[in-house]
């Protein structure tokens, strides 16, 4: 279980990373009353979904193991 929690939180990270790139990115920028405006044209959901793998391989990695009761 530990093994796979570092994984999806490896994952995670390089995701955020790539996907927070591509999103900053992608905005237009135009002037109003002499005023220079950025709007972000981006789809924030490929960031929000690698933030969620990041936090349960996180929660993975961290979780003690129960005892089992035989």
């Amino acid at each position: 279980m530990k093994k796979a929690g570092i994984l999806l939180l490896i994952v995670g990270i390089v995701g955020l990373a790539y996907f927070g790139y591509e999103a900053i990115q992608q905005s237009e920028s135009f002037e109003v009353l002499g005023v220079d405006v950025a709007v972000s044209t981006a789809n924030w959901m490929p960031v929000i979904i690698s933030g969620v793998i990041a936090l349960i391989g996180l929660v993975l990695v961290v979780a003690k193991k129960g005892s089992r009761v035989s």
